[in-house]
């Protein structure tokens, strides 16, 4: 249903992270606290139940147990890490913003990654884990890969903040080598899911509309300090290229490996429910395989980080 919110988050209207990522231009004096406000919390929000919308049913076959649930279990307790770290994070981007329209953007992110992270455990819970045992269950399912993966991140993360130039420096981190990397893999996981599981894929849309934003406004800010200091950009190369050299290191491929994987076990036995439906135009989701549907993730993470570099001036 579409409202009078801004066309980028509209539920209907908004683009999908590829797109918006490299098209969509925004800074933070348009994505204020009014902004978020009237667009995000009154627009996008609005009528969602556990971060999707209501008429996106949880089908029966989540909620048996087999690796069509456990892949659930395993991509939904990661992405619930990583939003909550990326929270966490962000409360250094709010403390040292140089201005008030910066602060008040990142301090909406924060509310944003908070949900999502929120939204992602709330829809363990429509699957059948019991409140009680979620926190076990996230440990269980993703402790492995947290500490693979999203521990490091996050401890570069935090080293970079507390380094020279530590806001934009952090918010070039954040950008580029965190959610440019991750969004482009929940989107994905939207045409994955689609009719596997709707109230997964549409949390993920609703994630997926907020990093839309948040790439777009990250990158005005990355772009507008190398505009006003050139010299920074050696400083943010380094930054990325370390960044990027330590990604290089993470088990990333196993991790994927191993959800898709089981995703692709827990298909086959729903093979009737799926029929012909397309992961992507032209590639039908029973057809796809997990090396196949990685490689796509991985070549939209690249088309999506050489966009955001190329727009801030930081391609090469």
């Amino acid at each position: 249903m579409t409202t009078n919110t801004a066309p980028e988050t509209d539920w209907d209207l908004a683009p999908g992270v590829l797109e918006g990522a490299r098209e969509l231009r925004l800074g933070p004096e348009q994505c204020d606290l009014d902004y978020w406000i009237a667009n995000v919390a009154q627009g996008t929000l609005r009528g969602l139940v556990n971060g999707h919308r209501p008429d996106a049913v949880t089908p029966g076959h989540m909620r048996e147990p087999g690796p069509l649930r456990d892949a659930l279990l395993t991509e939904f307790s990661f992405r619930s890490v990583a939003e909550d770290k990326a929270a966490r994070a962000i409360t250094s981007l709010v403390q040292t913003a140089p201005d008030v329209k910066s602060m008040e953007f990142f301090a909406t992110q924060l509310i944003d990654e908070a949900r999502h992270a929120q939204a992602f455990r709330a829809h363990m819970l429509e699957v059948g884990v019991p409140a009680a045992e979620l926190d076990d269950v996230v440990e269980e399912y993703t402790g492995e890969h947290r500490r693979g993966v999203l521990d490091p991140l996050e401890e570069f993360g935090l080293e970079v903040m507390n380094g020279p130039h530590p806001f934009v420096s952090g918010v070039a981190v954040l950008t580029i080598l965190v959610e440019g990397i991750l969004a482009p893999t929940g989107e994905l996981s939207e045409h994955k899911w689609r009719i596997v599981d709707p109230a997964a894929a549409s949390v993920e849309r609703g994630a997926g509309i907020d990093e839309i934003r948040h790439l777009t406004v990250g990158s005005e800010i990355v772009k507008r300090h190398l505009e006003r200091d050139p010299s920074l950009g050696e400083h943010l190369a380094d930054v990325v290229r370390r960044g990027n050299e330590l990604w290089a290191t993470l088990p990333v491929l196993a991790v994927l490996k191993h959800r898709e994987e089981l995703f692709q076990e827990g298909i086959r036995g729903i093979a009737d429910v799926i029929g012909d439906h397309e992961i992507w135009p032209g590639r039908r989701l029973l057809d796809s395989t997990p090396d196949e549907r990685m490689a796509t993730a991985l070549e939209w993470a690249a088309q999506t980080q050489a966009a955001r570099l190329a727009y801030m001036g930081m391609a090469g």
